[in-house]
């Protein structure tokens, strides 16, 4: 690795060094977020990290700006962003999820609104909520680290999924209380960011083009492509094909349908087109994955 390039700190590595609370490589639980080891510097984040401060004050720097931490303060840390000077005071602590994208996708596809937590993290890294609220994500973090734990449950990693979205939906609640105290305004971007998003959740499973998208909301797609880029710092098709692949997850792991009848069911042109798309975005045909 030459000196130019950014270490990376992912669920992978952290695994190697220990921690025990995880699923694979798709969630890790940290009862204290002082054991969420960065590398000293800079580093770029693989994973998505969700944390709530619990006590005394912490700083960190993302993407070159600093950030205060304080009682009752979430710390959402989306995958990609760039870390550094990360200092936890003496007697910190706070609970901490790192999630793959891929499982952050997987359990987050059917929560409606989820533009708003996507566009309010991106400009509020670090927020506060209600004590009641974070006596909430405490309970729910506590349900998670049981159901983890819970090797002999043929479900836990579904069970587990279930909980992850349930506190999701919860601290969406709580940004809609924060959003109210505010002006409740959108930036131009973020409205059409967030009906973007709309319009994918509800035809994902017809239309992949970006370019039906911007006719829909009569902008172009360039327009549309910057707009949505400045917000989530994803390009639509990047969007579009993590509904998409989600979906395609879901059916070849929850169905019985062939190949054949899901990629009538996803408006693909043929059994063979949907292979070829699957395996691009995953790494396995659709038949490898249905049977790991």
């Amino acid at each position: 690795m030459g000196n130019s390039e950014l270490s990376t700190t992912s669920i992978s590595n952290l695994v190697q060094l220990g921690n025990t609370c995880h699923i694979g490589s798709d969630l890790m639980l940290f009862d204290d977020f002082t054991e969420l080891q960065l590398p000293d510097g800079v580093c770029r984040m693989s994973d998505i990290v969700v944390a709530l401060c619990l006590e005394s004050v912490s700083r960190y720097t993302a993407n070159t700006v600093e950030y205060t931490v304080e009682p009752n303060d979430v710390i959402i840390i989306p995958d990609g962003q760039v870390m550094g000077r990360y200092v936890v005071s003496p007697g910190a602590r706070g609970i901490a999820l790192m999630m793959s994208p891929d499982f952050y996708q997987e359990i987050v596809k059917d929560i409606h609104e989820l533009s708003s937590l996507i566009v309010f993290s991106r400009s509020h890294p670090v927020f506060r909520i209600r004590p009641c609220e974070t006596r909430n994500m405490v309970t729910y973090y506590n349900l998670i680290k049981e159901k983890i734990n819970d090797t002999g449950n043929a479900y836990r990693r579904d069970v587990v999924g279930h909980l992850i979205s349930a506190m999701i939906c919860e601290l969406n609640n709580a940004i809609r209380h924060i959003r109210l105290g505010d002006d409740g305004k959108q930036t131009h971007a973020e409205e059409i960011f967030a009906e973007f998003i709309r319009l994918v959740e509800q035809n994902y499973m017809r239309e992949r083009r970006v370019a039906w998208y911007g006719e829909q909301m009569c902008i172009t797609p360039k327009y549309l492509s910057e707009m949505v880029k400045a917000v989530s710092r994803r390009t639509p098709n990047e969007w579009i094909d993590n509904y998409v692949v989600m979906e395609l997850r879901s059916l070849l792991k929850n169905t019985t349908k062939t190949v054949k009848e899901i990629a009538a069911d996803m408006n693909f042109p043929n059994q063979s087109f949907l292979g070829k798309y699957f395996k691009e975005h995953v790494g396995l045909s659709p038949v490898s994955y249905r049977k790991s």
